[in-house]
């Protein structure tokens, strides 16, 4: 796989990773302070909503801190 492909691959799931935490644990705090109930499609679009931002996030926040300064 070329190298540029498995960097963004990486960087996306990991993004991925910790947006699909974060919104876990809110939906767990949810969960306990209130007793409403949310169906398994609202909680699916809670937990992709927040994966998919936290991913294009951390790919952006890695492609301009690893990017190269040449000092311009």
């Amino acid at each position: 796989m070329p190298l540029l492909i498995s960097y963004i691959i990486i960087r996306l799931s990991i993004g991925f990773a910790l947006g699909a935490a974060t919104a876990i644990a809110i939906l767990f705090q949810w969960f306990l302070t209130d007793a409403t109930f949310l169906g398994p499609l609202e909680m699916w679009l809670v937990i992709y909503g927040f994966g998919s931002v936290f991913g294009l996030g951390y790919l952006a926040t890695s492609l301009a801190l690893d990017a190269d300064d040449d000092g311009a």
